[in-house]
């Protein structure tokens, strides 16, 4: 299982450097191939423009059967889908995940969340949530998805 992790996260890790290096850029703190740091600019013309945010990937030894687990990290969007602790509604991270996707569909589909917004703002549970998922990851949690945007 380990070594179809491995080969995967590299085939990704090269075709995020080779197709979308303008777009993303991607480090691996401590050299370790099973978490990512992804840098990205917000997209020009939405209300993010010029606005740098860093994505963290965990990815486990079932990946890509299994979903990494994604959250923003240091500057966290004002997004009705963003959490204050980095979280992210979006149904492709959870229960719509399929191995057919890659972490740089998943970058795009988060660039494109942030990209669709028309006001700032945290989703509505947003403090009763962060104080309650303290110590625990986002995939600890079942997700609701209010409408057809996460």
């Amino acid at each position: 299982m380990e070594a179809r992790m491995t080969k995967r996260l590299q085939k990704d890790l090269e075709a995020m450097q080779k197709n979308y290096k303008d777009q993303f850029i991607v480090t691996l703190p401590n050299n370790d191939l099973k978490l990512w740091h992804v840098e990205f600019t917000a997209a020009q013309g939405t209300i993010f423009q010029g606005e740098k945010f860093k994505l963290q990937f965990k990815f486990s030894p079932e990946y890509p059967i299994e979903s990494p687990e994604v959250i923003f990290i240091g500057k966290i969007p004002d997004h009705e889908h963003i959490y204050s602790n980095g979280f992210i509604c979006l149904s492709i991270l959870y229960d719509e995940w399929s191995a057919a996707l890659t972490v740089s569909s998943v970058c795009l589909s988060i660039l494109s969340m942030l990209s669709s917004a028309t006001k700032k703002g945290r989703p509505f549970n947003d403090a009763e949530f962060c104080k309650r998922s303290q110590g625990r990851g986002p995939k600890a949690f079942l997700w609701s998805y209010d409408d057809e945007k996460c």
